[in-house]
């Protein structure tokens, strides 16, 4: 009776096994693909997809390859994955579309997907952000499915882009049309901005853990680095750059309507702008004559100075006769010196790089108050970032 007994448990423990063993997951797929892109990332990027539990725990298998062109393109053959779900990782250097150059460092960007009714995925910045928050969800109980939509739609809302019906983010490719890659070319350069990679990178991992346990992004500096990379990009360069780029790899592209939603983020967020131009007081050769606070000055010496971030750009006019002048031989100022205007008795002095520029630059009081045909002003004119009209003025006194 005991060998029986023994032997019927054995069987149900088999039986059992054989169930589970039939109730598994069994995924073959002849090869898998898609698209690495910041920009599109370089040839020889390394590529591993890993494939992960219920509970997006790695299962300890993995599949790994390379980027095959400077467009992105990968693909592993061969894969059979006992899961649906898989996280695919990139880590590479990647063509920097704002610089219209190949990054300097590289980037490790991540996506996870669920791989049931799908053998293409794609990793980019959106399919990145959403990972932690994904992984947070799903630890938290939510559904895979639920999980992705939700921390999808929460980073699309930090760059004021609400859409219901987007697809999901590993499926978008920037250099497809629609508005949803629209969004995608977007938000990626939003966040890279002038940034250098290690910049780039070390803001993604602080989103990241900021909108981990509740989606929103708190802190306010990062939301300032945004607004200022959105305002200082140049919309028209960067698809110029792009369109260049794809056509020198021999792929005809339509680049998406990227520009409409920058413009829709400056227009309608609330992160406080922090990067403009600035005008300090004092310079190398002195007082300040940009500086905003000051419109007395004394006979002298002294600074035309403005510290401008990557990407700005400075014009300033001076108008007025006999009041001023300077030394036509000055090295490395940062400055483009214009002719002289007779129409309007004016120059114009144009930055010729970002970061401090300086200019030294003479003030000079006429002795005989009564002539009035040359009142003792200059007037300042300056435009900012290409401006057609003048972003601020102000009128110098020479006491």
């Amino acid at each position: 009776m005991r060998n029986l007994t023994v032997a019927i448990i054995l069987l149900m423990v088999l039986i059992t096994l054989s169930c589970e063993k039939d109730n598994e997951t069994h995924l073959t797929f002849e090869k898998i693909y898609g698209y690495a892109q910041k920009g599109p990332y370089l040839n020889g990027t390394s590529v591993t997809i890993s494939e992960l539990t219920d509970e997006l725990i790695s299962t300890g298998k993995n599949f790994s390859s390379q980027i095959l062109d400077n467009t992105g393109t990968f693909e592993i053959k061969n894969i059979e994955l006992t899961s649906q779900y898989v996280e695919l990782k990139a880590d590479g250097f990647y063509f920097d579309e704002v610089r219209n150059e190949n990054s300097t460092a590289q980037l490790t960007l991540y996506a996870l997907s669920d791989l049931k009714e799908k053998n293409n995925l794609n990793v980019n910045i959106l399919s990145h952000l959403e990972k932690r928050r994904v992984d947070y969800l799903v630890a938290s109980g939510s559904g895979f499915p639920d999980a992705k939509k939700q921390a999808q739609q929460e980073i699309l809302s930090i760059f004021e882009i609400n859409k219901e019906d987007i697809a999901e983010s590993e499926l978008l490719d920037i250099a497809r049309t629609g508005d949803d890659n629209a969004m995608l070319l977007a938000v990626s350069i939003i966040l890279q901005g002038y940034l250098s990679v290690s910049d780039l990178s070390e803001m993604l991992a602080n989103i990241s853990a900021d909108i981990r346990e509740d989606g929103i992004l708190n802190d306010q500096s990062i939301g300032s680095t945004l607004i200022n990379n959105a305002r200082t990009i140049k919309t028209g360069d960067i698809r110029l750059n792009l369109e260049n780029r794809y056509n020198e790899l021999g792929l005809e592209v339509i680049i998406p309507e990227f520009e409409k939603y920058i413009k829709q983020f400056i227009d309608s967020t609330n992160f406080e702008y922090t990067g403009g131009i600035k005008y300090p007081e004092t310079g190398k050769y002195g007082l300040n004559i940009l500086y905003k606070e000051r419109t007395g000055y004394t006979t002298g010496r002294y600074s035309m100075k403005a510290s401008l971030p990557e990407g700005t750009d400075l014009k300033v006019k001076i108008r007025g006769q006999y009041h001023w002048y300077f030394n036509a031989f000055q090295d490395n100022t940062g400055w483009e010196v214009g002719d002289w205007d007779f129409s309007d008795n004016s120059r114009i002095f144009t930055s010729a790089s970002t970061g401090e520029i300086d200019f030294e630059i003479y003030l000079e009081r006429l002795q005989n108050d009564s002539l009035t045909t040359y009142p003792n002003k200059i007037y300042i004119l300056v435009y900012e970032n290409n401006s057609a009209d003048t972003t601020w003025t102000k009128v110098i006194s020479i006491n």
